[in-house]
């Protein structure tokens, strides 16, 4: 039964928002791009620094977010950001932070799905046996005759839009609420289960060694900037996702706690994810540094030949595939809470027409490798970290601090001043090095490399 107080609709139960906060952080980020990162950058030292990230800028930025959404009466981000800022008196132009936030997160939904559809894919070629008996050759080239097969992205990737489509055009309660709920206990179940598979299997020692016994001469500031980046891309802060949750927390809600919360699931996650990789990586003589192809490519070499190996590579893309929903279905909210307020028009007329925007331009990233380059790219670099940026900015320093303080609500005064300290410093600075970095590193790479020489 749907819960409505203000005019939308609200979590039934902490839980609820608990399941859809942390499935729209956990993507498929959480599985790949840490551990690329992670592996790229030495192991150890450079969790520990992504864990001191998370916990001084993502946490702070991400209770940012949630506080906007919840002091406002509007399920929208952008007419969120429009009421706190009348409320507090001060200029509307700061729903800008919204508008950056929603462009981002509906470039994201676009090519996002079409590797979604990727992993949705590789289930039944694992169920089929279809690597069965290939050689390592064969078996990687699988990944490149799908991406050459357009045709054949476009009925994953449309299945995916169909099935997060149909999550929201059922609302906050009977479909985002009820989709995490679900998919994420059972997410979280089949992660440990393969994180158990992967350390009692493979190379455990060798693994484990690699990312806790940290090497403290790799530790660079571009060590450090990476670390900031993955904190702050994986929680999901940026694109007016958590403005919009925020929308929906009932006052009962401490939303400090919830945050760290979030944030810690989070980043266990990706840990767990990385528990769950690299021994069956390290067993095989592979690379701890592929990204996207160390899911693609190495694994399906890896688990080739392995006991059970059909069944553990199904595993793995069955979860990347919750991962993957629960951050689309979030990720396709935002635009549809704004339009829905803004047209009047009916929830599921709404997610029609949004996902027939988001086809054809998935449809163009799948045919176009400049087009998904600069979709990312534009979506990470620039809007995400901008619209971070002028979040912790808005709430630091120009929400109404009877606001803030309701907001914060809950924490011990001790906790509330130190929160404020790092939402007013820390956190700006830390997301203007992302901001500025990752610009340089994508269109002035000479300059990048500049200062951080290789």
């Amino acid at each position: 039964m749907a819960v409505k107080t203000s005019g939308h609709e609200h979590w039934s139960s902490r839980f609820a928002f608990l399941m859809a906060a942390i499935g729209s952080s956990v993507g498929l980020g959480n599985l790949w791009r840490f551990s690329s990162e992670a592996g790229a950058h030495g192991g150890g030292a450079f969790i520990l620094v992504y864990l001191a990230c998370v916990l001084l800028i993502g946490a702070p930025v991400l209770i940012c977010e949630y506080a906007i959404g919840r002091s406002s009466e509007r399920a929208s981000a952008v007419q969120s950001v429009t009421d706190v800022a009348r409320r507090s008196g001060v200029s509307p132009n700061w729903s800008l932070l919204a508008w950056l936030g929603m462009a981002a997160g509906f470039m994201i939904v676009c090519f996002y799905s079409v590797v979604a559809g990727w992993v949705l894919a590789y289930i039944p070629k694992f169920l089929l046996g279809a690597f069965n008996n290939q050689p390592p050759e064969a078996i990687a080239a699988q990944f490149g005759e799908l991406n050459a097969s357009v045709g054949q992205e476009l009925i994953y990737f449309t299945i995916f839009i169909a099935i997060t489509a149909w999550f929201v055009s059922r609302g906050v309660n009977e479909g985002i609420e009820w989709a995490a709920k679900i998919l994420m206990p059972l997410f979280f179940l089949l992660l440990v289960l393969l994180c158990a598979y992967s350390l009692a299997t493979g190379a455990a020692g060798e693994a484990l060694a690699w990312m806790y016994r940290p090497d403290f001469s790799e530790l660079n500031a571009e060590v450090a900037v990476s670390a900031l980046g993955q904190a702050f891309f994986s929680i999901g802060i940026g694109s007016a996702i958590m403005i919009t949750y925020g929308s929906y927390i009932t006052r009962e809600t401490n939303m400090p706690e919830s945050a760290a919360i979030v944030a810690l699931s989070d980043t266990t996650v990706a840990v767990v994810a990385g528990m769950a990789i690299f021994p069956i990586v390290f067993a095989h003589g592979l690379e701890p540094n592929g990204g996207a192809g160390l899911f693609f490519q190495t694994l399906p070499v890896a688990l080739t030949g392995a006991p059970g190996g059909n069944l553990i590579g199904a595993g793995f893309f069955i979860l990347a595939f919750f991962a993957a929903l629960t951050s689309a279905i979030s990720l396709l909210e935002v635009t549809t809470a704004w339009a829905v307020d803004k047209t009047g028009w009916s929830r599921p007329r709404v997610v029609i027409a949004i996902c027939a925007a988001i086809w054809v331009l998935g449809a163009g990233c799948a045919a176009s490798d400049t087009l998904f380059g600069w979709l990312d790219a534009g979506s990470g670099k620039i809007l995400m970290p901008l619209s971070g940026l002028l979040g912790a900015l808005f709430v630091g320093w120009r929400m109404d601090r009877v606001l803030r303080e309701t907001e914060l609500a809950g924490a011990p005064a001790a906790v509330r001043h130190t929160l404020l300290f790092l939402i007013r410093f820390l956190a700006p600075l830390g997301v203007s090095a992302i901001l500025i970095l990752g610009a340089l590193q994508q269109w002035a790479p000479s300059l990048y490399g500049a200062i951080f020489p290789s």
